[in-house]
């Protein structure tokens, strides 16, 4: 058998199911159960009746996996997956900062630690955020974190002035305004789409701005026939698979490479994906209370994005 058909046997023999982000390589997407963003992750992995979630992403993500589900095993293809944005709010700086605003209602983004999260009154997400932050009075005094870029967008869409955390994700905030700028000017026919984690000057740029799901559903739906893309290159393979007469072209990191990889993401392969169910591990494990504490903005999230029509 190949490495596939044993991953898929062995989906059979321990009722896994196989969560993979957009970032992922092909032939994981390929063989997942579910293909998603954060906000789509997180809801699969709420109402899942699988025994095992394999989880295809970071470290971050199948945290939460295991705070939606602390009854079952979760096992993590890489442990060293990790996240930039994430490492970029250490919980005992934060802790400090947060002093500072005690009458503020923290809205935390889905991609940080599970110590943050306890300390949250909300999670949001990419595509719901704008929506839970407006779900708030104007005069409700928020601090948003941990990334920044996100935060100033949503602060310059809804005209708030919420008190933003300076942490950033490494792959959307390398993302140059000159590169971005070339590639407008070698294809003026085609439309920038970027993920709001980008830096302000190439939002401003953008003919489309959203999560990585918003992203592909418009270029899906939308009837121009080129896009420059500003977020991580996973994203270009659904969005072939979905309009394959099409063209995309990635914003690069660096004049070396046509490409915008995450580094952590491309750690999983399908070889340790298929490790990972064999032998149960690595496992992702939380102590209780972090997990009854984490769990609340998460819920919270996910009962005010169904009550707000965000999710279904």
């Amino acid at each position: 058998m190949n490495i596939v058909e044993k991953i898929q046997n062995l989906k059979k023999e321990k009722n896994a199911i196989i969560l993979a982000h957009f970032y992922q390589v092909p032939e994981i997407q390929d063989i997942a159960d579910f293909v998603g963003d954060s906000l789509g992750l997180a809801q699969q992995a709420s109402k899942t009746s699988a025994d095992m979630i394999v989880f295809a992403g970071v470290h971050f993500m199948a945290e939460t996996a295991k705070i939606l589900n602390p009854e079952k095993l979760v096992v993590l293809p890489d442990m060293e997956a990790g996240c930039s944005l994430a490492d970029s709010c250490p919980a005992d700086k934060f802790g400090e900062f947060l002093k500072q605003y005690p009458d503020h209602t923290l809205i935390s983004y889905i991609n940080c630690s599970s110590e943050i999260k306890t300390m949250s009154d909300l999670i949001c997400t990419s595509g719901n955020a704008i929506q839970l932050v407006e779900s708030f009075s104007k005069d409700e005094k928020i601090v948003f974190a941990p990334d920044k870029n996100l935060g100033g967008y949503i602060n310059r869409i809804t005209g708030r002035n919420m008190v933003l955390w300076d942490g950033t994700c490494e792959v959307h905030d390398i993302l140059s305004i000159e590169a971005v700028i070339k590639l407008k000017t070698q294809h003026p026919d085609a439309k920038l789409i970027a993920h709001p984690e980008c830096k302000a000057q190439v939002l401003e740029l953008a003919d489309f701005v959203g999560s990585t799901t918003a992203l592909l559903q418009f270029t899906s739906t939308d009837d121009t026939q080129k896009y420059i893309v500003a977020t991580e290159t996973g994203i270009l393979h659904k969005m072939k698979q979905n309009s394959p007469e099409k063209s995309f072209l990635v914003v690069p990191s660096d004049e070396t490479c046509s490409c915008n990889d995450c580094p952590y993401m491309k750690l999983n392969t399908l070889e340790k994906l298929y490790l990972a169910m064999l032998n149960d591990k690595p496992e992702i494990s939380l102590p209780a209370d972090i997990i009854v504490k984490a769990r609340k903005p998460i819920d919270k999230m996910l009962q005010l994005s169904l009550k707000l029509g965000l999710i279904k």
